[in-house]
């Protein structure tokens, strides 16, 4: 079974190497300093954690900030660990690419800015990847349904008893 290394225990390891690139450390992962990002992430991968795999990396929208989190995985030590990056700008929130490092954030990283808005500084190629160029905002932001012009949705859900909605007939029958 593979052993999930706590944050306090990743954050130690980068404090080690970057006394001042850790900001909290919890059970689930550790937040480094965005600008540290880079040198945490290539120590992470060619230190003693040997994190060579970088399983995922998602964007969260947390309304007062985004986050980018990254699972790691050392296949080698059959370890898996994660460690965020934070930011409060919302009108457009920008991290360092983490594609020199690990390579596979390539699509991962085109997928957070397509949905979320997040550029990724750095890419070699950061562009839409499901949506259209041009398509009006960021679909993932908690904020999206709220755009000025913007229907949020069914008046109410389909199945729903209640007024027919227009031009669709009565959806109970």
């Amino acid at each position: 079974m593979t052993r999930l290394l706590a944050g306090q225990d990743i954050a130690h390891q980068i404090e080690q190497k970057y006394p001042e690139a850790v900001v909290d450390a919890q059970p689930e992962f550790a937040m480094v300093k965005a600008d540290k990002l880079i040198d945490v992430c290539t120590f992470l991968r060619d230190g003693d954690l040997d994190f060579k795999f970088l399983n995922s990396l998602t964007a969260v929208d947390r309304l007062d900030a985004f986050e980018i989190v990254y699972h790691m995985t050392s296949i080698s030590l059959n370890q898996m660990g994660s460690i965020k990056i934070s930011t409060s700008e919302r009108e457009k929130p920008v991290f360092p690419s983490v594609t020199s490092v690990w390579p596979g954030a390539h699509l991962q990283e085109r997928e957070a800015y397509d949905l979320m808005g997040i550029v990724f500084e750095g890419h070699p190629d950061l562009r839409r990847i499901f949506l259209w160029e041009g398509f009006a905002g960021w679909p993932l932001r908690k904020d999206y349904l709220n755009m000025p012009g913007h229907m949020a949705g069914l008046e109410r859900f389909p199945g729903e008893p209640g007024k027919k909605l227009e031009g669709r007939g009565n959806v109970d029958a």
